[in-house]
């Protein structure tokens, strides 16, 4: 069948993809030169290097505290449950940036940071706040807080995504609950895991941009300060943009070969290995072999 309206329209949305790419590419106010001129300039390479640290080591730490997070959230115990759920109640009913400036001004209520002995008791160890919370601290702090409330609940869903027969199948069997999680649940859970897990990677590296806002020289700030000097505001924007677009890209990238590396065998033969379908084919196999065994040699 001819679809003409389905054709027609995509050669509307191709005319309209060119006409824009055209119209940006021959735009002055774009000033390309100076995007070309700024790419690669040291303030904004030191800043895009500190964008990739802040991305790596509250990512890092967010998915292992995430982790303890999921596993207290499934726990029976009733305080362990309890407490992680208003964990994850406040860090995610509330924005990131509010997070951030809160960490940052939290010397206001609390000068000192203390390790002492409950209820008034003698102090023990303690700092300043303002020593301890610099703006390093600060920034993977409230980064790895609001992520890890996001990391648990994507944790939590990939390990109830596996069904609970299985782990009893696999315990009737003789294994521990240490195998059964990492031969078992595991596998499967990482299957449902992965995929936002990538996105949360991707929204953590642009989810660091806010960290501006308390002056640490990321990305974005570097830009800020080069185009509070030469007014280049849009070419300066350009340049972020586009090393953002790149470090997207690799982790999209990235984020595929390891979906691919954990989605090995979801597929056989165009259906799926899984649940009737893959218990069918694993016992026609057997079948085979046991009757390739159990056959005479010939003389």
């Amino acid at each position: 069948m001819r679809y003409l309206g389905r054709r027609l329209a995509a050669l509307l949305v191709l005319l309209a993809a060119a006409s824009l790419g055209y119209s940006v590419m021959t735009n002055a106010n774009f000033e390309w030169p100076v995007v070309w001129e700024y790419l690669f300039h040291p303030e904004i390479m030191a800043g895009l290097r500190t964008t990739l640290i802040l991305t790596g080591v509250s990512m890092t730490l967010g998915i292992v505290l995430g982790v303890v997070l999921a596993a207290c959230r499934m726990s029976e115990n009733r305080v362990f449950s309890s407490l992680s759920g208003a964990y994850l109640w406040f860090f995610r009913g509330t924005p990131l940036l509010v997070q951030l400036i809160f960490w940052f001004n939290l010397s206001a209520l609390y000068p000192r940071l203390s390790l002492s002995v409950p209820f008034g008791g003698p102090e023990l160890a303690g700092a300043a706040t303002n020593g301890v919370l610099n703006l390093w601290a600060v920034a993977i702090m409230g980064l790895t807080l609001n992520e890890s409330a996001y990391m648990a609940e994507i944790v939590r869903g990939g390990l109830l995504s596996v069904p609970k027969h299985q782990s009893e199948a696999a315990i009737a069997l003789g294994m521990n609950r240490w195998l059964t999680f990492r031969r078992v649940i595991l596998p499967q859970a990482l299957r449902v895991i992965v995929p936002p897990t990538g996105n949360q990677v991707i929204g953590m590296l642009k989810h660091s941009s806010l960290v501006s806002i308390i002056a640490l020289a990321d990305l974005l700030y570097s830009a800020q300060l080069i185009y509070s000097q030469n007014f280049r505001t849009i070419p300066l924007l350009v340049v972020i943009s586009l090393w953002y677009l790149v470090c997207t890209t690799v982790l999209s990238y990235a984020q595929s070969h390891i979906e691919r590396h954990y989605g090995r065998g979801v597929h056989v033969g165009g259906k799926r290995s899984g649940g009737l379908a893959g218990l069918r084919l694993l016992s026609s196999r057997l079948s085979r072999r046991s009757q390739s065994n159990d056959s005479p040699n010939p003389a």
